[in-house]
């Protein structure tokens, strides 16, 4: 079984389809790959999509682990992956001060 950091990167859980492709061979074509789990779910923050309709606009590529996979779907869901946009939970300035920052310059 996944734990949360082999299922979830960047706003995309990838759920079972994580273990699935931890356990498939490569290299594999992305033809291969849609072939056997393009029909697999893709969790967003505002949805989901299936992995054929993130990927498939790359065209031709070779997957060479798990990882390439998850990168290259990570790179190419849309805004459907951010959630809340211009949200950042490590701090820093609040708008007020921002916009303090943007006046005295």
């Amino acid at each position: 079984m996944t734990n949360d950091d082999d299922s979830r990167r960047q706003g995309v859980e990838f759920g079972p389809l994580a273990e699935a492709l931890e356990d498939a061979e490569y290299p594999m074509t992305g033809a291969e790959l849609l072939e056997t789990h393009g029909d697999r779910e893709l969790e967003l923050e505002d949805g989901t999509e299936t992995l054929q309709a993130v990927l498939e606009p790359q065209g031709e590529m070779t997957f060479e682990s798990a990882e390439d996979v998850k990168q290259n779907v990570v790179g190419m869901v849309g805004d459907g992956a951010i959630g809340r946009k211009r949200y950042s939970d490590r701090g820093g300035e609040t708008k007020a001060q921002e916009e303090a920052d943007d006046e005295s310059v």
